[in-house]
Formats: C-alpha cells, structure tokens, sequence
C-alpha cells in the first residue's frame, strides 16, 4: 500500500480520463522518444503537465515557470530559476514545486484543469519534493532507463527511485531486462517495450519521400544512425567501421550529450549531422543502407531497449547491433547482433549489398503490431486498477480504524449502553 495522500473513492469512481502531472528528466523538445510518444497519446483524452528541470540563471532574480503548449491539451513547464540554487537541488524541487501548484491552483494558469490528478515520473530525483503535493490519486513511475548507471548520475539517485518505489501504484518499464530489475522491489511492474508510429517510418519506403541534401550526394553504399550521441555508443567500432569501408559513408544524425564533440572520430567518410526534427527522420532513414546500433557494451547500455529499433524495422531496413541484452532477447533475428567489431563490420558489408528480403518484411509485420496507441491504452487500464485497488484498501482501512474506536468506544462505554438495553427492555 502507498503512503501519499489521496481523495477516498471505490474503484469504479476512477475514470480513464485522468489528467497527468509528469516529472522528466528529458526535455519535451529533444529527442521525439518513449515520453512524447506516449503523452501526446495520453493527451487525447486528459491534460498532460510536463514538468522539465529547471533552467538556472544568473541573470534570474525571481522564479518563474514558463507554460507553453508544443502539442493539443500538452503543457510543458520550464522552471527558471535563480543560479545560487544550483547547487541545491532539493531547495530547487521544492520551489519548483510551489511554482507548479500555483500554476494548477486557484487563479493560476491552469486553474481546474489538474484536479484529482496522476503523478508520473521519468526520474527519481523530484519525488522526495512532488509526491503528495498535488491531491494525486495515484503515481506511475515509468522507468525507461536505469539512469543511477549513466554518465554523471547523482550519487543519492538510488535512495531517490527506492522511495519512488515504495510510493508508486504502478510501474512500466522500457525493457525486459530493467522489468525484472525493478520487479524485485515492486509487486506491480510491467514491460512497455517500444512502439512505433508505423505510418511515419513507413515514409522512408515512399517513392515520393524526398532524401535531404546533406546526404543525397555522399558515397555509397550509406551506414546511418540516429539518435543521441553520448556515452553509450562504441566509437572505437565506428572508427574501425569507417576505416574499413573507405568507399561508404557513416552518418550520425543526432545531438551530442555528455561527450566532448572534439573526442569523436573523424575520417573523410564519417558525418556528425546534429540533431534533425522528428519529421525529418523518415527521410533521413531512407538514404540508409544499413541502418547501426553501434552501443557499447557498459553500465549505461545495460538495461536499455532502443526505441529506433522499431522505427528501422517500419522503415524497411537491414539493421545491424551490438549485442545489446534487450535487443538480443527481443529482436534477434530480425536485427543482426554482433557480438566482436569484425562481426560488426561483416555484418554491415553483409547486409549492404544482400539485404536478407525476408528478415526485413519480419520487421515490417513486428512494426506494424508495435502501436503506441495499443501501448497506452493497456497502460491506462493498469493504472485505473491499481489506482482503483489502492483506493478500495484505503477505504476499507478508514472503516476497520472506524470501527475498531466504535468497538473500543462501546467497551469504554459498557455498563453505560447496559443500562440504557435494560431499561429499555423493562420499559417494553
């Protein structure tokens, strides 16, 4: 049972629709990935609050929350705050918390909208600060990596997700092996692996998809990622995959996080692109060959399932991994797992100039069962029962309380309640 504070109610008076008040560590407008596919799907229904950490300014005399609205019934809070609480984070959620309950409350922004909510939570960090401070009727923690094991990770974060868990109605995660990770520690957790937005990948096969200039004119045959460039992925393997292919060309398409830009490898034939809209992706994809998933194998890399695998497969492409534990356990062999760099380097050559046809049309058929919309709709029924179940023990532990002081009430009362039975039975 969960300890934050909740509005009684039976099960059935939880409806669908319930709004959402989201803590993430993920900005709404990086990387389109696992948290704006789902929410904007959630949106449909009932407002989304998606509450990013804050921006700390030296110039900032006074907080502030900045609302916007980047997508229908979806409105991200960006706390602004003063510099000298950077070295504070617990002073800082705690004056990001005043600023989102003001902006829910009465006369503030989003006044009304954010009754009776659900707190989510991408990252621990926040939850000491957030949870029970909005009247929530349940809390979804949706663990989509095991972030104490990445680059810079705070070193209380751990003590921070126990606490999440020990709150939590529910808990989702993004792969097979985090589910049963955090399956010791919670009696209510399930596997969300990715989805796909199969109609927007299935662009990259159109005839009429036009291919961006940045690529349209390199040599081919074209080894492409793209993504986020950080600490997971092996830049020793596309050193030594570039260097063997002199005649192809490697494209990275993505932003560069928590990795000196100067450190990554340069050849004629490698290309860092930076980050590309999510619209464009399609496109992108469709100059590829062979589609990478060049991650090395370390603690950042142990536990997650990435999201573009599905996305290669609605694109119709060969797609070639390391040996990744999600991928392995949910892809093979519709993905080539490498397990040396000389696989790896075979495996591209292999797949760029004989693409196995009947693996790609796999792919294909996996996309196209992989809905987020199928996705969010079985969340929202696991988190009406488990809000529903959590409410029911509620009420039935406020009636026991009750009715054990009506007992302890009337024996403290006894001969008082036997005077009064008597009299009444001589009276009749």
């Amino acid at each position: 049972m969960t300890a934050h504070t909740r509005p009684s109610g039976a099960r059935h008076a939880f409806a669908s629709d319930f709004p959402l008040i989201v803590h993430s560590h993920l900005r709404w407008d990086f990387v389109w990935q696992r948290p704006q596919q789902l929410l904007s799907r959630m949106a449909d229904s009932a407002p989304v609050l998606f509450v990013e950490e804050p921006i700390l300014l030296d110039d900032v005399r006074r907080e502030r929350l900045e609302i916007t609205e980047p997508a229908p019934n979806v409105f991200r809070a960006v706390p602004r705050l003063p510099a000298y609480l950077r070295d504070n984070y617990d002073a800082a959620a705690t004056t990001i918390r005043a600023l989102v309950q003001q902006a829910v409350g009465r006369g503030g922004a989003l006044a009304g909208r954010f009754h009776g909510a659900v707190q989510w939570f991408y990252t621990p960090m926040p939850a000491p600060a957030m949870l029970g401070a909005f009247g929530e009727r349940g809390v979804v923690y949706d663990c989509m990596d095991e972030l104490a094991q990445f680059r810079f990770a705070p070193t209380d974060l751990p003590e921070r997700e126990r606490r999440l868990l020990a709150e939590a109605d529910v808990v989702f995660t993004g792969g097979h092996k985090l589910y049963r990770s955090k399956s010791r520690y919670h009696d209510n957790v399930h596997f969300f692996g990715c989805g796909v937005d199969a109609a927007h990948f299935g662009r990259a096969r159109s005839a009429e998809t036009p291919v961006p200039d940045d690529v349209a004119r390199l040599a081919g045959p074209i080894m492409g990622y793209y993504g986020v460039i950080d600490e997971r992925l092996d830049y020793e393997l596309l050193r030594t995959l570039a260097a063997a292919n002199p005649e192809a060309s490697l494209v990275m398409v993505g932003p560069v996080v928590k990795v000196d830009p100067r450190e990554l490898p340069q050849a004629a034939n490698i290309h860092w692109l930076g980050q590309r809209d999510y619209q464009q992706l399609p496109n992108y994809v469709k100059s590829f060959d062979v589609c990478l998933m060049p991650f090395a194998l370390n603690e950042a890399t142990e536990y997650i399932n990435p999201t573009k695998t599905l996305e290669y497969m609605a694109a119709g492409k060969p797609i070639v991994s390391t040996a990744v534990a999600d991928v392995v356990h949910n892809f093979t062999p519709v993905v080539k797992v490498a397990r040396s760099p000389e696989e790896f380097v075979a495996g591209v050559r292999a797949a760029a100039s004989a693409p196995d046809l009947a693996l790609i049309e796999r792919g294909l058929q996996m996309a196209r069962r992989a809905t987020w919309e199928a996705i969010v709709a079985r969340m929202r029924e696991l988190i009406v029962e488990a809000v529903g179940a959590s409410e029911e023990a509620a009420v039935s532990t406020a009636i026991g309380a009750a009715s054990e002081w009506s007992e302890s009430s009337s024996r403290r009362g006894g001969s008082a309640a036997g005077a009064v039975a008597a009299g009444e039975e001589l009276g009749a």
